[in-house]
């Protein structure tokens, strides 16, 4: 019975598959050429006019932050904390890693990022929490949290954060590891951010703006 019915619809498909050939060519030539399209077969300007009536895909284009992919596995190793630019300059200075402090006696080690107190801070890197600690001595209202990836050797801190994890926690990159503190009260008027310092193995310091870049992406 299927053999049957199968000899009955090769004819078909056999037409189908000779018109396909014998209008395709006639539909590419006239979206090549719009005005020969309209002396053409009645056919293939009724294949256009559908075409032409047929919803397109809106594209959008956006800026997205992108982590560099240290181990080479084709998945980000770092993430935005806080998913802002980086602290541009205000009255306490410029938020870009190597900036000048105590009147150039010194440098910025670390890279801040815009935020408002109390939003979620996200992991910088995948890892445990090694460290818990205060950002100031004598100070205790504001900490750090230190996350440590033995895969990569590399090590983060993140300051300005009231810890919403504990020490010995593994984290996932991109989980909130607790919410921005104010920096209201030891420099009033300054742009709220979180102080993020990045170690790669051996212990040194490196810019954490050239590992969290900003890309422009295209999604339909």
């Amino acid at each position: 019975m299927q053999a049957s019915a199968a000899k009955k619809l090769a004819p078909l498909a056999r037409g189908a598959l000779g018109l396909a050939l014998v209008f395709a060519p006639m539909v590419v030539a006239a979206m090549e050429n719009p005005n020969a399209a309209r002396g053409g077969s009645p056919v293939v300007r009724r294949l256009l006019a559908e075409m032409a009536a047929k919803p397109q895909r809106p594209v959008r284009k956006e800026l997205v932050w992108s982590g560099a992919d240290i181990d080479g596995d084709g998945s980000p190793d770092f993430a935005n904390p806080t998913g802002a630019a980086p602290r541009g300059h205000d009255d306490f200075g410029d938020g870009e890693f190597g900036a000048r402090r105590d009147g150039g006696a010194r440098e910025h080690e670390g890279v801040d990022y815009t935020a408002t107190a109390g939003q979620n801070v996200k992991a910088p890197i995948s890892g445990y929490v090694t460290k818990i600690g205060y950002a100031y001595a004598g100070s205790s209202d504001l900490k750090f949290v230190e996350i440590t990836n033995p895969a990569l050797g590399y090590v983060a801190r993140a300051f300005y954060v009231t810890p919403g994890v504990e020490v010995g926690q593994t984290v996932r990159l991109g989980q909130s590891i607790g919410s921005v503190e104010s920096l209201q009260r030891h420099y009033p008027g300054i742009t709220d951010h979180v102080h993020l310092e990045v170690m790669e193995p051996g212990g040194e310091r490196v810019n954490a703006a050239a590992l969290i870049v900003r890309k422009l992406v295209v999604q339909a």
